[in-house]
This record gives structure tokens, C-alpha cells and sequence, in this order.
């Protein structure tokens, strides 16, 4: 019997999946709308403590599992004032790179080299670098966004492959830490990097393919138009972004257990495409756990590393860059959610043919 709780959480969701696309004041404050659903959630699931609420405070200046305050927030806004007093500098020689490779092999090579990195240098500094890089591609607005959805589909897919790279993959290691797994800090990339590295290098042949060659030759510095209150606010509502997200998977983390309880492993994996809205971080902590196979831990992981590319608010590097360029839901999503779906089929189809040859 369902609750009128799960009910009204159901609700909520379903207002934000749907009003982003239909409402144009909703997608125009993307920040403050998840921030609303996000307190109503809490409130109707009743899950208000005040460790959630520092939690939503601190998330976006103190990740967890670091021994020092550091954030999204704190490198949005240096990475951003580093660029607004030395922009042209920066432009300038991001510019000779492009025109000494040609968009083509740039583009590849940028998709790539960050999907790797990622996981190295943490997914925000690899976002932040991203949109910055982004800025001064000498393509039309649709290619540019084109370039950035692949982009983060590579980067939200690299960083997995070390606790060091994102939340998800901190969270995953800490809760399989235990046997039968005894997850070490390669854990995850013994097993999805066989998944994530030819995704990553096909994503870098897409972006190419995407981009097209383009006549760079003549194309100058591109002017830096932002305000010091544009860079500020800007961190700011990336602050406000991840504390809603904190907020809403929390407050819809009852449905998501409920859910959870009653589909089989091949249903998880499409019900998990659920993180292109939600933190998956939290989708991670409720999900994985060590009495599930290796395989139904490959299926969780690998179908909310990709979903995550497909909408702004599914994964940090979108959040940051949409921002950055200004991206609408709309505009993320037309290329975002049918790459996503292709890439999600490509994988259903290779992770059951796994089950089907080995048997489990």
C-alpha cells in the first residue's frame, strides 16, 4: 500500500522532471526551483535533522572525506577571478592550442585528456577547466553546447575510476570496503575501467566528429565580457545547486528505497537513469551494498555514470558549465538525453550479454 508521503514525494518528482521543460521562469532559476522542491521533499518525507542541514550547508565548500575545506563553490569562484584578471592571457594561448592542432584533434584530445583526468584532479577543477576551454571554442552556440554535453558525459564517466575523483565513486568504495570485497582505492577501476576508458576515447571521436574541421586560422582572442558580479554570483548559485541537490536526494530517498526494494537488476538499471536529476551520490548510498554481485554493482554504477550526462542538473561538471556558458535544460537536453539513451542501450546490451555468457 502506498503512503500519502510516497505519494506526495512521487509528486515532487514528477514536478522536477517536468517543469524545468514547460515553465520558462523554472528553467530561468534552475537553482532556487531545485532549492524549493529540495525543502519541500525533506518536509514531506520528515526527514529534517540538523546534520542535514549542515551537511546541505557544507557539502559545497567542504567535500566529504577531505582533510581540508575545499569545494566547488571555492573553485568556481578562484578559478573564476583567476580568469577575469588574466582572461586574455589565458584565451590567448587556449586559442594558439586550437589553431596549432585544428578543432578536430583539439576537441578530441580535450575530451579525452579530461575524461582521464578527472579522477586525478577531481571532476570540479576538471569542470571548471572544461568550461573555460569551452568559452573560447571558435564554434557556433550549437556545436559549443554539443562539445560540452559530450565533454561531460566523458568527465562524469572518468571520475569514477578513483575515490579521489567524485562523491559517488568515495561513497561506493566506503560502503564495499568490507568482504567479500575489500574495496581498495583501485577497486573501481579494476572493474569498470574496461567500461569507462573506450566509452571515454569514443566519446573524444563523437566530439571530433561533432565539431567538424572549421577555418581557425583567422579567428581572433574572443573578448571576456564577464562582470566581477557575474563571477560571484555565479559561484553562488552553483552553491545554491549543490545544497539543493543534497536536500532533494535526501528528502526523496524513501521512494527511491521503496522503488529499489521491488525491481529486479535489469529494471535498476533504467530506473536508475533517475540521476539525471538527482544527486547520485545519494542514489549510490542507498543502492550499492556488498551482498550484491559484481555484475548488479557494474549495472548500478555504470547506468548512473551515464545518466548523469544527460540533463544540467544530473553531475557537478554540468552544473558548472552550464552555468559558465549559460545553457538552458531545454538546450542540454536534446543533445544530452539522446546520447545518454544510446550510450545506456550500447551498455544494457554488453552487460547482458555478460550475465547471459558467465552466468551471473
Amino acid at each position: 500500500m502506498i503512503s500519502p508521503v510516497e505519494i506526495g514525494l512521487a509528486i515532487i518528482l514528477l514536478l522536477v522532471l517536468l517543469l524545468p521543460f514547460k515553465v520558462r521562469l523554472v528553467e530561468e532559476n534552475l537553482e532556487l526551483f531545485f532549492l524549493i522542491m529540495g525543502i519541500l521533499a525533506v518536509t514531506v518525507s520528515g526527514l529534517w535533522s540538523f546534520e542535514l542541514v549542515i551537511d546541505a550547508l557544507r557539502e559545497p565548500v567542504w567535500l566529504p572525506n577531505t582533510p581540508v575545506p575545499i569545494g566547488i563553490f571555492q573553485v568556481v569562484l578562484v578559478f573564476g577571478l583567476i580568469v577575469y584578471k588574466y582572461g586574455a592571457f589565458i584565451y590567448g594561448n587556449l586559442l594558439k592550442i586550437v589553431k596549432r592542432l585544428g578543432l578536430k584533434y583539439f576537441s578530441f584530445l580535450i575530451v579525452v585528456l579530461l575524461g582521464l583526468l578527472s579522477s586525478v584532479i577531481s571532476v570540479i577543477v576538471t569542470a571548471v577547466i572544461l568550461s573555460e576551454i569551452a568559452a573560447i571554442l571558435p564554434v557556433d552556440r550549437r556545436k559549443k553546447i554539443e562539445f560540452v554535453v559530450i565533454a561531460c558525459f566523458s568527465v562524469g564517466l572518468g571520475a569514477v575510476l578513483t575515490p579521489i575523483g567524485e562523491p559517488l565513486a568515495t561513497i561506493a568504495i566506503s560502503k564495499l570496503k568490507v568482504p567479500p570485497y575489500n574495496a581498495d582505492f583501485f577497486f573501481l577501476f579494476r572493474l569498470l575501467g574496461i567500461y569507462v576508458i573506450p566509452c571515454i576515447v569514443a566519446l573524444g571521436i563523437y566530439a571530433a566528429y561533432k565539431t567538424g574541421n572549421g577555418n581557425v586560422g583567422a579567428v581572433e582572442i574572443p573578448e571576456y565580457t564577464e562582470t566581477l558580479r557575474t563571477v560571484i554570483v555565479r559561484a553562488l548559485k552553483v552553491y545554491v545547486f549543490v545544497s539543493a541537490l543534497i536536500l532533494l536526494g535526501t528528502g526523496l530517498s524513501p521512494l527511491a528505497t521503496l522503488v529499489f526494494e521491488r525491481i529486479p537488476p535489469e529494471g535498476l538499471y533504467w530506473l536508475n537513469t533517475i540521476s539525471a536529476i538527482l544527486d547520485n551520490a545519494t542514489l549510490v548510498a542507498v543502492e550499492i551494498n556488498p551482498t550484491l554481485s559484481l555484475t548488479q554493482i557494474k549495472c548500478a554504477l555504470m547506468s548512473l555514470l551515464i545518466s548523469g550526462g544527460m540533463l544540467v542538473p544530473g553531475n557537478i561538471p554540468n552544473i558548472v558549465v552550464a552555468g559558465r556558458l549559460g545553457i538552458r535544460m531545454k538546450e542540454w537536453a536534446k543533445i544530452g538525453v539522446p546520447l545518454g539513451l544510446a550510450i545506456l542501450l550500447f551498455y544494457f546490451a554488453i552487460l547482458s550479454a555478460e550475465v547471459y555468457i558467465l552466468g551471473y
